[in-house]
C-alpha cells in the first residue's frame, strides 16, 4: 500500500501522513482503552520513546520507502530482515537478554535467506541499474537498524531493564507517545518539503486534450493524489496503528531478537503480492531464500530458549 502510494505522492508526505493518521487512530484507541488522552509516563520514558520515534519511525521508516522505490518492496523488505540481527546484538548488549544457540541458528538461518536472495546476480547489468540497487539496498539497510534501534528504545520506554514489572507502561500506550514524536519530527520536513516545491507545482499541465478546462485539467492531475492517500490510509491501518502496536506486545514478553525476528515474515507473505500487484518473477533463488528463511523463524518459534 505505502508503494502504491509513494509511486503517487512524494515519499516524504507519505510518510508524514501517515504517521499523523496513525497518531490520530492511537490517541481515539487509548481513550477507549484507558479512559484518557495521553497516558502518564516518566521523564526518561518520554525520552527514550521520543528517540525511538524519530529513529525508528521517522528516518527508518522514510529510508524504507525510498528503498521500496528504488529497488521493489519485495527486496526493501528482504533486506530490511536483517534488522533481527541487529536487535538481537542490541537486546543483549544493552538489555542483557540472553539467546539460547538454537534462538541464535535461528537468527543466522533468516538472514542467510535474506542474503540468498538479495546477493544473487543481477538480472541486468546495466549500470544505472547497479548504481539504483546499491542505493536501494543502503537505504534498506538503514532502514533496518533504525528499526532495531527503534525497537530498543520503546522497549527500554517502557521500562524494561530499570523499572519494576508492576510499573511499566502498557505497549499501546508507549505506541502513541513513540508515535507522536515521529510526528513532531516527520511533519516539519514535510511541510518544508510542500513549501519548496509550491513555486514550481501551482499549476500542471496536462497533454490530454480532451481536459478543456481548467476544472478538468484540475481534476485530472489530482485524480493521483485521490488514490495515492487512499492507499496511505489502508496501509496505516495495518502498519503504524495495528502493526507498530503488536510489535511493542511481541517486545514487551520475548526477547527483542526474536520478536524482531518473528514480525519479519513480512518477506515471505508480500512474495504473491508482488507477483500478483506488481508483476515481479518470482524465481527459484527467491523461494529458495524464502525457504531458509521460513525454517529459520520455525526455529525460533519451537525453540525459542
Amino acid at each position: 500500500m505505502f508503494t502504491a502510494a509513494a509511486r503517487r505522492i512524494e515519499p516524504i508526505l507519505v510518510n508524514a501522513g501517515r504517521i499523523v493518521l496513525a497518531i490520530f487512530i492511537h490517541t481515539v484507541t487509548h481513550r477507549i482503552l484507558t479512559g484518557t488522552w495521553w497516558p502518564a509516563v516518566r521523564s526518561q520514558q518520554v525520552l527514550a520513546l521520543a528517540s525511538s520515534g524519530l529513529l525508528g519511525l521517522a528516518i527508518g521508516d522514510q529510508a524504507g520507502l525510498r528503498a521500496f522505490l528504488l529497488i521493489g518492496p519485495r527486496k526493501a523488505t528482504l533486506v530490511m530482515t536483517l534488522a533481527p540481527l541487529a536487535a538481537a546484538f542490541f537486546g543483549t548488549w544493552v538489555l542483557g537478554e540472553t539467546l539460547g544457540w538454537t534462538a541464535w541458528l535461528g537468527i543466522l538461518l533468516t538472514i542467510s535467506g535474506v542474503a540468498w536472495v538479495i546477493w544473487g546476480r543481477s538480472e541486468t547489468q546495466s549500470v544505472d541499474a547497479r548504481s539504483r540497487r546499491t542505493r536501494g539496498v543502503l537505504c534498506a539497510m538503514v532502514a533496518a537498524v533504525c528499526q532495531a534501534a527503534g525497537l530498543l528504545l520503546s522497549k527500554q520506554g517502557m521500562g524494561h531493564g530499570w523499572l519494576p514489572e508492576g510499573e511499566h507502561l502498557a505497549p499501546q500506550s508507549a505506541t502513541l507517545v513513540r508515535m507522536f514524536f515521529a510526528g513532531v519530527g516527520i511533519v516539519p520536513v514535510a511541510l518544508f518539503s510542500i513549501w519548496k516545491r509550491m513555486p514550481r507545482e501551482r499549476f500542471v499541465p496536462t497533454r490530454d486534450s480532451r481536459a478543456t478546462t481548467p476544472t478538468e485539467r484540475l481534476d485530472r492531475t489530482q485524480a493521483p493524489w485521490v488514490a495515492g492517500v487512499g492507499f496511505a490510509a489502508i496501509g496505516t491501518l495495518a502498519g503504524p496503528f495495528l502493526g507498530v502496536w503488536m510489535s511493542l506486545i511481541a517486545s514487551d514478553r520475548i526477547p527483542l531478537g526474536i520478536a524482531q525476528t518473528l514480525s519479519s515474515l513480512t518477506p515471505i507473505l508480500i512474495l504473491p503480492f508482488a507477483a500478483r500487484v506488481h508483476h515481479e518473477r518470482i524465481g527459484a533463488r527467491a523461494i529458495v531464500g524464502a525457504g531458509i528463511a521460513i525454517l529459520g523463524l520455525t526455529c525460533l518459534f519451537l525453540f525459542p530458549s
